[in-house]
């Protein structure tokens, strides 16, 4: 009697702490505070790992963690560097580590976005500055392999969607954006001349917004090019405008007259480097332009954003009347 007793209290025993173990697995540690970031390195163990969260305040005790991994065991904890913002059990805190869900920036950059377009996207963020960012875009070292006339690393930044930690550095991130440059680059088995093509590509970037129009736009800039005619091109006037700090959201004649080199009213020929980060589209439609013999191209005033393309001033003339009359009606 006394023998099944014992037997009985060790069994109460035995089931009363697994029930208050899987109670603090599956409860919220109250006494996390604050925010805090935890990295771990491949290759940490999962008793190293739980130390780690113990010292961090994630949880309470290793114990904890390691009794969730046995009760759900075979997964792979995944290395990285993971943000704890509440309080969470020990339970959710394993399942996010199995899971890789890791902390990072989403940096995400529109094709024709130019180098002050990102640094300020990049400050919003909270990685680090736009003023650091910019001071290590304006080297142009990281791509001078490719393109050893560019004065900075306009053009080469790839527009994309760039998952960053919180370790990279201004430096860094221009390194990834060129290296994804370079290796869409590589893929078109191209002997174009890099530097002309993406300067050139940047502006038809910066004109058109239809994929269709890309290669027709390239084609006058291209037409005006062979006579020498000077581009016109709004955008460069805008960028001119930008790196000498005196955009105002619009183009007044005081930009028109500025004799920035990259000032393409005042200054025939292309700009001394590209004037925003162009997509593939824009570079493979100045590698390929539309056959065409046009010189001018206005918008249409559908609100489509498509454009009128002519061959001489006197169609062109035509076409920028209906669209002024079509864009005061």
């Amino acid at each position: 009697m006394k023998i099944s007793r014992i037997l009985a209290l060790l069994a109460f025993a035995a089931v009363a702490a697994g029930g208050f173990g899987i109670w603090r697995l599956a409860h919220a540690y109250q006494g996390f505070q604050g925010q805090v970031f935890v990295d771990f390195p491949r290759g940490t163990s999962s008793q190293a790992l739980a130390d780690k969260l113990v010292r961090a305040g994630v949880i309470r005790s290793r114990w904890d963690f390691l009794l969730a991994r046995t009760v759900d065991r075979g997964r792979v904890l995944q290395a990285g560097e993971y943000r704890f913002n509440h309080p969470a059990s020990a339970i959710e805190v394993y399942d996010r580590i199995a899971r890789g869900d890791v902390f990072y920036y989403e940096l995400v950059v529109p094709e024709g976005r130019n180098l002050f377009d990102i640094a300020n996207a990049v400050e919003q963020i909270g990685l680090f500055s736009a003023a650091q960012f910019l001071a290590a875009a304006r080297n142009p070292q990281a791509i001078h392999d490719l393109d050893p006339q560019a004065p900075t690393l306009e053009g080469y930044l790839f527009p994309d969607t760039y998952r960053l930690s919180r370790h990279t550095t201004p430096a860094g991130l221009c390194r990834i954006m060129t290296d994804r440059f370079r290796a869409e680059w590589q893929l078109l088995h191209t002997t174009a001349d890099v530097h002309r093509t993406v300067t050139l590509a940047s502006l038809v970037e910066k004109e058109s917004k239809l994929d269709d129009e890309r290669p027709k736009v390239a084609a006058v800039f291209e037409n005006r090019l062979r006579i020498g005619m000077k581009l016109d091109c709004d955008p460069t006037t805008v960028y001119a405008a930008l790196l000498d700090n005196r955009y105002r959201g619009a183009i007044y004649r005081s930009d028109l007259a500025s004799d920035s080199p990259y000032n393409t009213y005042r200054h025939a020929g292309l700009p001394p480097g590209p004037i925003a980060n162009p997509g593939m589209a824009a570079i493979r439609a100045v590698l390929a332009p539309a056959d065409s013999a046009a010189l001018y191209f206005v918008l249409r005033p559908d609100g489509s954003g498509g454009h009128q393309f002519s061959n001489n001033l006197a169609e062109h003339s035509a076409a920028v009347a209906r669209y002024r009359g079509g864009a005061t009606k």
